[in-house]
C-alpha cells in the first residue's frame, strides 16, 4: 500500500501539474460526470485539439445523458463530425439510454456499473470513476504507461502488460483525491513532456529521479509497430460516405453517393459496413440516411 503522500516522484509530478496543466474544459471544477464520460469517449485515439470544440458543442446540446437519450442515434453520429471511429458516437448514445433507464439518469460512480455501459472498457470506467468522482484507481493510458515505464521501470517504451494497473496503483497516494490528482498529472506529463518521439527531458520535473535517465536512456528494443495506413482504405471510404449523410437533412439518393469513390466494389463494401454497424440505414425510397430513433 502506498503511503498517504506517495513516493517523492509522485509529489514532483503533482507539483509540476499544478503549474503547467492545460486548461481543458472537462477538467474544470463543476464539470458533471456526464461531461467527463463524454470527454473520455471522445479522447480515445483522438487528439485533444480535435476533441475540444466537439465536446463543447456536444455538452451545450446534450448537457445530460437523458438529453442525448431523448434524441436519435443519427444526430449523435452527425454531431460527432470528423472525430473518427464514429461507432463511438453510437456507443455513447447507447450509454446515455442505459444511464437514463438503469441509473436514474445519473452516471454511476463505481467501476463495475460503468463497465456495464455500452462502449465503456476498463480504462474508461477507471478514468470516469477517478476523474468524475475522485475514487482511487490506477488510470493507465498510453501516456501514463510510457511515463511510468521510463521514470520507474527504466524502459524507453513500455508495452501493455498483465499487472500494469496493479503496479501503477501501488504508486498512488493512499488518499483518493491525491491519487486522482497524480493520475491526471502523470497523464499530462506523458502527453506534454515524456512524449513518444521527442521526450523533453531537460524540462521534466523528475529527470533526476528517472530510472531511464539514470540507466543512460537505453533504446527501445521491442517489436516495431507499423503505422496504419488510411489513404485508400475502407475506413477512408466509410468516412467520405458518412460526410455526405451527415450534411444532408434527410435521406440521400443512392446516386449521390456514387461520386464519393470511383471504385464501386469498395464503395458498396464500405456502405454495407456502415449499415451493418448501425451508422447508416437504407431509406424506403432506395436512398440512405443516418439512423433514426
Amino acid at each position: 500500500m502506498a503511503d498517504s503522500e506517495g513516493p517523492p516522484l509522485v509529489a514532483s509530478v503533482v507539483s509540476w501539474y499544478g503549474e503547467h496543466a492545460r486548461d481543458l474544459p472537462w477538467r474544470r471544477p463543476g464539470t458533471s460526470p456526464w461531461g467527463v464520460l463524454v470527454s473520455e469517449m471522445m479522447l480515445q485515439q483522438t487528439p485533444v485539439a480535435r476533441v475540444r470544440p466537439v465536446w463543447e458543442s456536444w455538452l451545450q446540446r446534450w448537457p445530460s445523458a437523458p438529453d442525448l437519450a431523448g434524441d436519435s442515434p443519427g444526430e449523435a453520429v452527425r454531431a460527432w463530425g470528423k472525430l473518427g471511429y464514429p461507432r463511438r458516437a453510437l456507443r455513447l448514445y447507447e450509454a446515455a439510454v442505459a444511464i437514463t433507464a438503469r441509473y436514474d439518469a445519473a452516471v454511476p460512480a463505481d467501476v463495475p456499473s460503468l463497465l456495464a455501459l455500452p462502449g465503456v472498457g476498463q480504462y474508461t470506467a477507471r478514468a470516469v470513476s477517478c476523474f468524475a468522482f475522485g475514487h482511487r484507481h490506477a488510470v493507465v493510458d498510453t501516456n501514463v504507461r510510457r511515463f511510468i515505464g521510463r521514470a520507474v521501470r527504466g524502459k524507453a517504451m513500455a508495452q501493455p502488460s498483465a499487472g500494469e494497473a496493479a503496479f501503477v496503483e501501488s504508486l498512488l497516494p493512499a488518499q483518493p483525491a491525491q491519487a486522482a490528482r497524480f493520475s491526471v498529472a502523470a497523464m499530462e506529463l506523458g502527453a506534454l513532456i515524456c512524449t513518444a518521439r521527442g521526450p523533453d527531458c531537460p524540462r521534466c520535473p523528475v529527470r533526476d529521479q528517472c530510472a531511464w535517465q539514470l540507466a543512460g536512456r537505453p533504446p527501445y528494443d521491442g517489436p516495431v509497430r507499423r503505422a496504419q495506413q488510411f489513404t485508400g482504405t475502407d475506413r477512408q471510404v466509410r468516412g467520405l460516405l458518412l460526410d455526405v449523410l451527415r450534411e444532408a437533412p434527410g435521406a440521400v439518393p443512392a446516386g449521390a453517393l456514387e461520386g464519393v469513390w470511383a471504385d464501386a466494389v469498395q464503395r458498396d463494401r464500405a456502405l454495407t459496413g456502415l449499415i451493418t454497424d448501425g451508422l447508416a440505414v437504407a431509406a424506403p425510397d432506395g436512398g440512405y440516411a443516418l439512423p433514426a430513433s
